[in-house]
């Protein structure tokens, strides 16, 4: 009968129980003296170097790859991972019990060994006999210590002397002052520490000074301790050695590692106690912030080069019809946000400016679509309590709209979206402005079984810390963990905070419209029937009216040129929605139905509204959560397309070119760039 084949994770496992009856064995060895000291710090270097290859190795693993189902799937390999991290601080810890001793270990003589190096210069080799009494003198040391082992921790003690921060993965940020313990010392200078909050990560040799202080008094004797530990990792070259920079990670982990560790306003009002426990600096919007438009919806809206050259990915035409053709994707799914309960609120000392969620499509390690964000309304007697899609009049701003759509050809099967919750502050003290998480949910789009979910609502639970933390809870009156029946259990549940969303269908319409735009993006549903058409104008653009498939000249185009800027400023997005529905009211059923009656229409409507507006030198710069900014520019915005409407009716035209030329309305200075579709920069 065959050997049962095993799966990966199986093999994992028993990896993982060789290496620590491996690690036991050595720490065994050790203690009892078996061996040459360099012979157990070979091993324990190789040791590691298999830990750290397996841990990579079950990380990588997904359910997929397994030869069976698998019951628990997450659970064992998060049951591995720790054992593996175990096994690693246990092999950290060896490490430097067994690397050789230096200057900077002797912490009590460091005096007496500067004094002695100082004689050696000034004597030469007439000081021999007094080096052989002073080893004499450190051996009987030895024996003592060996009697009373010292405190290694103490010996590892670092302060810092100027402010890093980490930029890769695996930097440890850290501040001037900042008393750090250092795990192990590498010959490229980078050096693994560990934080007083249990961050780790590598830093500089050259930013930390050893001891718990820094005293100017010792300076000299500090940097002859730097020299004589430099002298020592040169000595054991060809040691294990990290640090190595991992270019091939995940492209915005830097961000979130600074999100994680840089110390800033939040870190002042947490101390004030101005932040409920739970809350932290906000994940998404360093994101937004940092990573340029990388994870702005501008960016997904553009096509995607394939790997022929000049021809696209995701934008083809339908031959038959003239039209985008259609491209169904993996996970295309509608939700409303309906409301957020039990949010803890900042506490005094604050001036709350916006409450928001921000979403992206995430699966576990990596945001894999654009950021949207939606401002949340709520009622100053229940401040923990947030709503969207309120009711109103007339349209719906989009940017308190929270009917949405995602779009994502992930294969990943832990695919979701993630939703962060967050607040935009000011300090009334300072004036300073800062953005907080005050937690974040996740919603898994497949089960266990790669079923997609049914179209429900559903209450997710809403965890403290950033996504990348476990088991942080924000704060509340009751604990997750509290005792009781089954009746106090559903009645704690109540208490803690939720977020109730909805997941629904939408009709054929809006699913047609949905299935020509990009492989990847998440946006406002009423913005869909826009979207489409400017897929359309680029499709023509760049797959007709092009010279020939290997020209890229750019192209002279209003449209396509600022069309993506709109998604970044959703109240010009909302000006061109309004306009157009004007449009669409007056056309008949068929000129609904003319696609090239539309198009043109849309031309015209585009000109005379969002990209008029877009370029008046009167509209004041887009600022996020500044309320006289977004006051000033609702009062533009609404007095200049009523003056625009007034106009047209009274010359009968609309779109007219003329209306650029209008003295009573002030634009900025002409760029070619505002009327021209580069086709290298505006494709991904």
């Amino acid at each position: 009968m065959p050997l049962k084949r095993r799966g990966p994770l199986q093999l994992v496992q028993r990896e993982v129980d060789e290496l620590k009856k491996k690690v036991d064995q050595l720490v065994k060895d050790v203690k009892s003296q078996v061996g040459s000291t360099e012979e157990a710090f070979r091993r324990c270097q190789d040791l590691q170097l298999s830990a750290e290859k397996t841990l990579k190795t079950l990380q990588n693993l997904t359910k997929a790859d397994e030869l069976a189902p698998v019951g628990n799937y997450d659970q064992r390999k998060q049951e591995e991972e720790r054992r593996l991290q175990e096994i690693l601080e246990r092999l950290n810890d060896l490490f430097l019990d067994l690397s050789p001793p230096g200057p900077s270990r002797q912490a009590g003589d460091v005096s007496k060994d500067k004094s002695r190096r100082d004689a050696n210069e000034e004597e030469g080799s007439s000081s021999g006999d007094n080096n052989e009494e002073d080893s004499d003198d450190d051996e009987d040391e030895e024996e003592k210590k060996a009697l009373k082992p010292p405190s290694q921790s103490d010996l590892r003690i670092y302060t810092v002397l100027s402010d890093f921060k980490g930029e890769e993965e695996g930097d440890l940020s850290v501040q001037t002052g900042e008393v750090v313990r250092i795990i192990r010392k590498t010959v490229d200078g980078w050096w693994l520490a560990q934080d007083s909050k249990g961050n780790r990560g590598v830093v500089p040799k050259t930013f930390l000074k050893f001891g718990s202080g820094v005293d100017e008094d010792d300076d000299d004797e500090d940097e002859d301790d730097d020299e004589d530990e430099s002298e020592e990792v040169e000595a054991a070259a060809g040691e294990d050695v990290i640090g190595e920079r991992d270019k091939s990670s995940v492209s915005n982990w830097s961000t979130v590692r600074k999100a994680l560790n840089e110390v800033d306003a939040t870190d002042v009002l947490s101390a004030m106690g101005a932040i409920p426990s739970g809350f932290r600096p906000s994940t998404l919007s360093k994101l937004l912030q940092e990573e340029g438009e990388s994870y702005r919806a501008s960016h997904f809206l553009k096509p995607q080069l394939s790997q022929f050259p000049l021809s696209f990915k995701d934008l083809l035409l339908n031959p038959d019809t003239g039209r985008v053709q259609a491209r169904q994707v993996k996970t295309c799914v509608c939700f409303t946000l309906w409301s957020c309960r039990l949010i803890p609120t900042p506490g005094v000392g604050v001036q709350v400016l916006s409450r928001h969620v921000r979403m992206c499509a995430f699966d576990g390690s990596q945001v894999l679509s654009n950021i949207h964000t939606v401002r949340a309304a709520y009622n100053p007697k229940n401040p923990k309590t947030w709503s969207f899609s309120p009711r109103t009049s007339g349209l719906l701003p989009i940017l308190m709209d929270g009917d949405c759509f995602l779009r994502c050809n992930s294969e990943s099967p832990n695919l979701g979206i993630l939703f962060e919750l967050g607040v935009t502050f000011i300090r009334n003290s300072t004036g300073e402005k800062g953005e907080l998480s005050c937690g974040w949910a996740f919603l898994k789009l497949y089960d266990e079984t790669g079923s997609p979910l049914s179209n429900r609502t559903y209450e997710l639970p809403v965890n403290g810390g950033t996504p990348y933390d476990k088991n942080v809870a924000l704060e509340t009156p009751i604990s997750r963990g509290s005792p009781g029946g089954v009746f106090q259990q559903m009645l704690n549940s109540r208490r803690m905070p939720k977020l109730v969303i909805k997941l629904k269908s939408t009709n054929s319409r809006t699913r047609t419209q949905l299935s020509v735009l990009p492989d990847t993006l998440l946006h406002c549903l009423s913005c869909v029937h826009l979207l489409a058409l400017h897929r359309q104008l680029l499709a023509e653009a760049l797959l007709i009216d092009r010279v020939s498939m290997q020209n890229s000249d750019p192209m002279c185009s209003p449209i396509l040129a600022s069309f993506p800027v709109l998604l970044d400023q959703t109240d010009l997005l909302d000006a061109l929605r309004s306009a157009w529905l004007e449009a669409e009211n007056g056309m008949s059923k068929a000129q609904k139905r003319d696609l090239s009656y539309l198009k043109q229409e849309f031309t015209k409507v585009y000109l005379s509204s969002a990209y008029f507006l877009l370029h008046l030198s009167s509209l004041p710069t887009y600022c996020w959560a500044d309320q006289n900014s977004e006051e000033q520019r609702a009062r533009v915005i609404y007095t200049t397309l009523s003056s625009l409407k007034t106009s047209q009716q009274s010359s009968g035209h609309v779109g007219n070119a003329d209306i650029l030329f209008d003295s009573t309305h002030q634009h900025t200075a002409f760029d070619i760039s505002q009327m021209t579709f580069d086709l290298l920069q505006g494709a991904r």
